[in-house]
């Protein structure tokens, strides 16, 4: 019976997903109920779409899950306690996303009692590791279909297949895989597979629509963003203001090119104003609000949260001991960052906190000293090079 075949396939109307959409329900007669997972990016006439579509092609149910504050709440705001930039370079846009839509859409599965879950990742990627480690710990009883990894199937085979099932959209005009998100779309294309060629400006989402320059103050609280130009709203909300914004400055483009979970290294184009931004500003303003060893912790910890979340171990009891971490960093790191735009560009001009720890009272660096006298100073610097003097005075013959 086709109803005991009941699948939740992670669709997002792409052709991959749609691939497997009418390979499940016409030649494998499972029971095929769509999910996508809305963690940003989406406009309703495009879920419309991805719904309306997904009946098209024979599903039983479609179903869009709006996750845009539980990816803020569980990942995001980690990522700019953290100022994580894999490589000093790619705010984890797409990497971040994918295990929250993996989560979402394993728990509605076991809510309908699925059997099978389906996912669209090749064999090639990193998005199988995410999903499928996902499902795996979440619902071990529940089968994996990955039918595009399986049949190493390639673009041009899944659109015949389309066409000879009467799917026939314009999957040949699309030349760059776009994946829009809160934290940033990233973009594939022809350039992205080799390794000398930059991305054309056409390529990315948002094109320069603004000259000249424009101000921005943004509020942390406790390392949150809390308001855009005095706009208070909710942190994920201000993410997405400040993305409107900047993006007509096309801000926060650039490419990545990194380590894969499946050992090969990998390019990818990116466009991400709010998320730079953001990271940069917070990470501004801890420099004025945190310690020293605050700061040097924090780097090598963020660190790792980055890597174990870009490699699909979010579950790991570990991640939430370094959750914890961050979030008591942020007791102080509350007050205005003040940016200016420009096209392709921004500068960080300053801040104000009362946290601020560059407190004119307590001495100007290069300039006045309020705290130590001058032979105070000098005993603390004999003192703090002494055990460096004492070895190179033992090995001064070695």
């Amino acid at each position: 019976m086709k109803t005991s075949k009941k699948l939740v396939l992670a669709y997002s109307g792409g052709l991959d997903t749609s691939y497997c959409t009418v390979h499940l329900t016409k030649d494998k007669n499972f029971d095929v109920h769509a999910v996508s997972v809305n963690t940003g990016g989406f406009t309703q006439k495009e879920i419309k779409t991805i719904e309306a579509n997904a009946y098209k092609m024979g599903v039983s149910t479609s179903k869009n899950i709006d996750a845009i504050s539980t990816f803020y709440q569980k990942v995001v705001k980690y990522l700019i306690f953290g100022n994580v930039l894999k490589n000093n370079t790619y705010p984890l846009s797409v990497s971040a996303e994918r295990i929250i839509q993996a989560i979402e859409i394993i728990e509605y599965a076991k809510s309908i009692n699925a059997k099978y879950i389906a996912h669209g990742s090749t064999g090639a990627g990193n998005d199988q590791v995410r999903f499928d480690m996902i499902f795996q710990t979440l619902a071990p009883e529940i089968e994996i279909i990955t039918p595009i990894r399986d049949q190493k199937l390639t673009r041009q085979e899944e659109i015949n297949y389309l066409k000879e099932n009467g799917v026939d959209a314009s999957w040949e005009k699309s030349k760059y895989s776009v994946n829009k998100g809160l934290w940033g779309t990233s973009v594939g294309g022809e350039e992205t597979l080799t390794s000398e060629k930059s991305l054309p400006e056409e390529a990315y989402p948002s094109q320069l629509e603004k000259q000249g320059e424009e101000k921005v103050k943004l509020t942390f609280l406790q390392g949150e963003l809390v308001a855009v130009n005095n706009q208070k709203n909710a942190p994920e909300i201000n993410i997405e203001t400040l993305n409107t914004i900047a993006s007509g400055f096309a801000i926060g483009r650039d490419i990545h090119v990194g380590d894969t979970i499946v050992g090969i290294k990998g390019r990818v184009g990116f466009e991400a104003a709010a998320a730079i931004i953001s990271i940069k500003a917070h990470h501004l303003l801890e420099k004025h609000t945190l310690t020293k060893w605050q700061l040097q912790h924090k780097d090598y910890l963020a660190n790792f949260y980055g890597m174990h979340l870009h490699e699909g171990h979010y579950l790991d009891p570990v991640m939430r001991d370094m959750e914890a971490f961050l979030q008591s960093s942020q007791a102080k790191v509350s007050g205005d960052v003040f940016i200016t735009l420009k096209p392709y560009h921004f500068t960080l001009d300053g801040i104000e906190s009362k946290h601020d720890l560059m407190n004119a009272k307590f001495g100007s660096y290069g300039e006045v000293n309020s705290g130590w006298t001058a032979d105070e100073a000098k005993g603390f610097i004999k003192i703090i090079g002494n055990q460096n003097k004492i070895y190179q005075q033992v090995n001064a013959e070695s």
